[in-house]
């Protein structure tokens, strides 16, 4: 799974190799609300083809109708900016109070595309510097803690990974928990020395190596922007990288396993002099409470949890994994919601509708 900036410099890359001109749009700045970050990017083909998004969508509305009606006509880069009017800000779906700026590329051979592209799909964390006025690019080595910045000279994005995550076991929920870490711009580095999973792996991007986990967490120098997370079930292994792990700065340290074996996991590693605080860092039972059953669902309940550690959200105690499956062990039995619905769409929606009491005149006017 590639990142999204990743896809639009790979569909910039294809167009200009297929001959046809192509825009390149960033987020530079961001005002109030807004429904995409800074730095979020898309691309714009001569004929209105979209790769990426800048906006809720009337925003790349607007930009497609231009290029469609007068086709790519800059020669230079340009900055627009959007919702600087309360009006303005209604008519292109911006938030109350929203603004968004832009930057509007056409790219060409001094763009550099097809470089950029191939160092960001070797995970290489890259600089890159746009000229405004002449449209030139340089690329450089970046640096994980900057950001992009502009002036009125100089636009200067990163490209590539600025957060690591290191996964302790190479079996199948890793490799699930690799691929969508690796489109969230995790650098992942799998970690498992058992003879028996040395084989088994096979997704680009992904370091995987083979040495004891402790030795791996010393050599990493994990930072604040690092992330542990261990999946063998194997003590000898898991607690290996735990104990080194917690004593380091890493924002999200989890080990998946049950209640029990968390509780006596925390009682293994006070024996390795850890500290009651250090200790306190380690998340788990890891993720949040989903019902996840399969491996897929699973990585997706470890990473909505990391990502709110991440972006500093609390989460309440009902959501972690303990208390959900608490809570559930309480509630009678009851099947899926849509199990009993029969086959075909009109049935199904009549029995939603039903559900939540409503008739087909209250469905139609909560749609208006």
């Amino acid at each position: 799974m590639d990142s999204i900036d990743l896809e639009v410099l790979h569909a910039c890359d294809q167009w200009l190799r297929a001959g046809y001109r192509c825009e390149y749009v960033t987020v530079v700045r961001t005002w109030g609300s807004s429904p995409r970050p800074q730095g979020a990017t898309m691309a714009i083909r001569s004929d209105g083809l979209v790769v990426g998004s800048v906006s809720g969508g009337c925003i790349e509305d607007d930009l497609i109708a231009a290029v469609r009606e007068h086709g790519i006509v800059r020669a230079a880069p340009e900055v627009l900016t959007y919702g600087i009017s309360a009006d303005e800000a209604h008519r292109f779906g911006l938030p109350c109070g929203g603004t968004i700026q832009l930057v509007v590329e056409p790219l060409a051979e001094h763009s550099r595309i097809g470089e950029l592209l191939a160092l960001a799909q070797r995970r290489v964390l890259t600089r890159r510097t746009l000229d405004l006025a002449s449209g030139a690019v340089t690329l450089e080595g970046g640096g994980a803690d900057e950001q992009l910045t502009m002036d009125r000279r100089t636009l200067v994005t990163i490209h590539g990974p600025r957060l690591r995550m290191l996964i302790i076991g190479a079996g199948q929920l890793s490799q699930f928990l690799a691929q969508i870490a690796a489109g969230l711009e995790y650098q992942v580095t799998v970690c498992d020395p058992r003879e028996e999973y040395r084989g088994s792996w096979s997704l680009p991007g992904v370091e995987v190596v083979h040495e004891m986990p402790d030795d791996v967490v010393l050599g990493m120098k994990l930072d604040s922007r690092s992330a542990v997370i261990a999946l063998t079930h194997d003590p000898k292994l898991d607690d290996m990288a735990l104990m080194e792990a917690l004593k380091t700065d890493a924002f999200y340290i989890g080990a998946i396993g049950s209640r029990v074996n968390n509780a006596r996991r925390r009682e293994r590693l006070r024996e390795f002099d850890l500290s009651d605080a250090q200790i306190a860092k380690l998340h788990g039972p890891i993720g949040i409470y989903i019902g996840s059953k399969t491996p897929y669902e699973i990585a997706i309940s470890i990473l909505a949890e990391l990502t709110a550690v991440k972006n500093g959200v609390p989460l309440p105690q009902q959501m972690t994994v303990e208390a959900g499956k608490a809570g559930a062990a309480n509630l009678p039995a009851n099947p899926h919601p849509l199990a009993h619905l029969p086959e075909g769409r009109s049935d199904a929606r009549a029995a939603l509708q039903a559900n939540a009491g409503l008739g087909p005149q209250q469905e139609s006017l909560r749609a208006a």
